[in-house]
């Protein structure tokens, strides 16, 4: 892999992650651009204890161009877009339109392929590899920043799901705090090493679920598995077999066997519905320890958080969309119409093609 650091007409930073060693970037942003001005805000709610980004700025973002638009293709000629250059394999820049920025944070948009009409799962498992080091190394970069205390990195996919830009795309959140979600983890995780006398919760998750029928795919070093609690109709956790905090902690082996079992598990995904189908709109999402301290949570350190990939759809059914109404949008109580057991069935007869 090879990196190339630079800059955007209004000071944002981009960068190009290649998979050969000799490729030459050095095309400027011709954009007559001003410097982004942005009004994130961190506010804190006094009686749930989490917190909001408030970001004003964000209405005025791009919103579903044509594809002759599409600010995420290369330029091409006087059609200038955020990629300076005519081509690339995978880029990352600091979004114009960001939820959070300066001290709230920041957020990154990746670019998985220049063709405007691909998806992640036809990516070549060369390419897949290459967006793997690239979430990688902006995980290692942002961990680095004052304001950040966890990086993630995730995909939104489909016009269901709330994508405005139809290119293949994810984005990265560097927040200036640990999410809920993970603080939720931590808690559930330090109240099992306590009562269990020091077993690891995610460790015991995992041996229960390789033991039993949920499974879907597994490698050498990769499980993927509908999860016993399952929230959302078809809904799979990735996991390294090797408990690491981060993508920085995988090795060599769970990096090159990772993108063989994510692939085949999105195109899976693909075609849970049936032939004729719409692409199945999903979420992608990297669960990783935070860099901040723990000192929070009583006896857990970074090491005993476990790295995974939660991918999950809010189709139900054939042209049935699974909302969050009353319960889970009023109470943050999921109700799911589909037996994780029947999920994971679905998912193993399914063969890619």
């Amino acid at each position: 892999m090879k990196k190339t650091s630079t800059r955007l007409a209004d000071g944002r930073e981009l960068v190009y992650y290649d998979l050969r060693d000799d490729t030459v970037r050095d095309a400027v942003d011709r954009r007559p651009l001003e410097r982004t001005v942005t009004t994130s805000e961190i506010r804190q709610d006094p009686l749930l204890g989490d917190s909001v980004a408030i970001a004003s700025h964000r209405q005025g973002r791009t919103y579903h161009p044509p594809a002759n638009e599409c600010p995420l293709c290369p330029s091409e000629g006087e059609r200038l877009s955020e990629i300076p250059d005519s081509s690339y394999d995978v880029v990352v820049f600091e979004n114009r339109f960001p939820s959070l920025a300066g001290d709230s944070g920041r957020c990154e948009v990746v670019c998985f392929t220049s063709d405007h009409n691909a998806s992640f799962a036809e990516l070549t498992e060369e390419q897949a590899g290459l967006v793997l080091d690239a979430w990688t190394d902006r995980t290692s970069e942002l961990s680095h920043l004052p304001s950040v205390d966890q990086v993630f990195c995730f995909e939104n996919r489909g016009a269901e799901i709330g994508v405005t830009l139809g290119h293949p795309h994810g984005q990265i959140y560097a927040y200036p705090f640990t999410t809920p979600r993970t603080a939720l983890m931590l808690r559930s995780l330090a109240t099992h090493k306590e009562a269990t006398g020091g077993e690891n919760l995610f460790d015991a998750v995992l041996e229960r679920e390789l033991a039993g029928e949920r499974v879907v795919l597994e490698g050498a070093h990769w499980v993927a598995f509908v999860p016993y609690a399952a929230h959302w109709p078809y809904e799979v956790h990735l996991y390294p077999k090797r408990r690491v905090p981060d993508l920085l902690g995988l090795d060599e082996a769970a990096r090159t066997e990772f993108p063989q079992l994510y692939l085949e598990l999105l195109r899976r995904f693909d075609r849970i519905f049936g032939e004729g189908e719409p692409p199945t709109p999903y979420i992608a999402a990297w669960h990783q320890a935070p860099f901040g301290a723990l000192d929070e949570f009583d006896g857990v350190s970074r090491d005993d958080f476990a790295l995974h990939l939660e991918l999950f759809t809010i189709r139900r059914t054939s042209g049935k969309l699974k909302f969050l109404a009353g319960s889970e949008s009023g109470m943050n109580v999921f109700i799911n119409d589909v037996p994780p057991e029947r999920a994971a069935e679905r998912l193993r007869e399914v063969a890619s093609s």
